[in-house]
């Protein structure tokens, strides 16, 4: 029988082989024990390097419209009769669209994802977002674009394909038995009806995930297996922030240790796809997010849609003191380039436990402040 330190390297082994892992490890890996972190962590980077080698894709969200849903989502900031003082914003002109894009191209993003909130866009407000895909494709011809504009209607993913869009963001958000917990105005199938558009369009689906919504490790497993059979490209893992004036305000139950297990999870589940470490990380792995790289081969470049990241520079520094490289434009993704690698051997400290406040964003898309880039 495997020790401790090897069934995990044996699992790698297995994955590497061409196997695949089965529910049951997928919940072991988050019912593993902090000693046994390290090595979840470094049989989980052998995948993490052997298809993406030592690049970091970096994303850059444009927030187009702020506020003003309909939805009920429970952990949404953006929600109806959410009271969070957010910015709320109609939608940006292209112009100001661009210029939000280029200051996050400027900093080494990849790929500009294009975030409106609501239920979903009319076939005018399509045409708005297709009108400013093109204005960015024409600006930096090698960037890839991301739309995240909600449900869509028949036709309306063919047409953000054909004004260059690349890929399409809507996220499942939490297990299907899980999401009457979470919104009542939608559901589950709506939102895999969407992805199913997007794929069906010929854009690259996106869709992921937010940890901390009062799951069980079972239904986080449930997900991922989801994700999977789905066949998405991207999977981007958040993590909650409990905004005030939501109904998960003050929900506060992750440590990072269980973050890292929940990324090492999803990586060994889809070991070839792309995982995005984003909204939360900074809050919720906290000085662990560096490690967070060795499992995840992705990430958002500064602030998120209503909330601040960590500055850029920091990001972009993180990176680097890691040992990785940021993905150009260039690159073929998915080269695997890289030798397995581990990660570090030691665990910093756990900061003190506190009440955190999420910081409002108040800069960048919608604002006449510098952006966070």
């Amino acid at each position: 029988m495997a020790t401790t330190t090897t069934r995990w390297h044996e699992l790698a082994d297995r994955i590497q082989g061409g196997g695949a892992i089965d529910a049951t490890e997928a919940l072991a890996v988050l019912d593993s024990s902090d000693a046994e972190l390290m090595e979840v962590v470094a049989a989980a980077s052998r995948l993490r390097f052997e298809y993406f080698g030592n690049k970091v894709k970096v994303n850059y969200l444009v927030n187009l419209k702020s506020g003003l849903c309909p939805e009920d989502c429970f952990y949404c900031s953006q929600r109806l009769n959410s009271t969070a003082g957010i910015l709320r914003y109609t939608w940006l002109n292209t112009e100001e669209a661009v210029t939000a894009a280029k200051a996050g191209i400027a900093a080494g993003a990849s790929r500009v994802c294009l975030v409106a909130s609501g239920t979903g866009p009319s076939n005018r407000e399509v045409g708005k977002v297709s009108d400013i895909i093109e204005a960015i494709k024409s600006d930096t011809p090698g960037v890839e674009v991301c739309a995240c504009l909600g449900a869509l209607k028949d036709g309306q993913a063919e047409k953000l394909c054909a004004s260059g869009a690349d890929a399409y963001n809507h996220n499942l958000n939490t297990a299907e038995s899980h999401y009457e917990e979470i919104c009542t105005t939608h559901t589950y199938a709506d939102r895999e009806h969407t992805v199913s558009q997007a794929h069906g369009a010929g854009l690259s689906a996106c869709s992921g995930f937010i940890a901390g919504m009062g799951e069980t490790r079972e239904q986080l497993v449930e997900l991922a297996f989801d994700l999977r059979a789905k066949g998405v490209d991207s999977i981007p893992v958040n993590f909650l922030l409990p905004f005030d004036g939501t109904p998960l305000e003050g929900v506060d139950t992750l440590n990072p240790r269980d973050c890292l297990r929940i990324l090492a999870m999803v990586r060994f589940v889809a070991p070839d796809t792309e995982i995005r470490m984003a909204a939360g990380r900074e809050r919720h792995l906290g000085y662990l997010q560096g490690m967070g790289l060795y499992v995840a081969n992705s990430l958002f470049l500064g602030d998120y849609l209503t909330s601040e990241g960590q500055p850029g520079g920091e990001d972009l520094q993180m990176i680097a003191d890691a040992g990785l490289e940021v993905l150009q434009m260039e690159d073929a993704a998915g080269t695997g380039e890289g030798a397995h690698a581990t990660a570090p051997v030691t665990t910093p400290a756990a900061p003190v436990a506190q009440e955190k406040k999420v910081a409002i964003r108040t800069r960048g898309a919608g604002t006449s402040e510098p952006a966070n880039a």
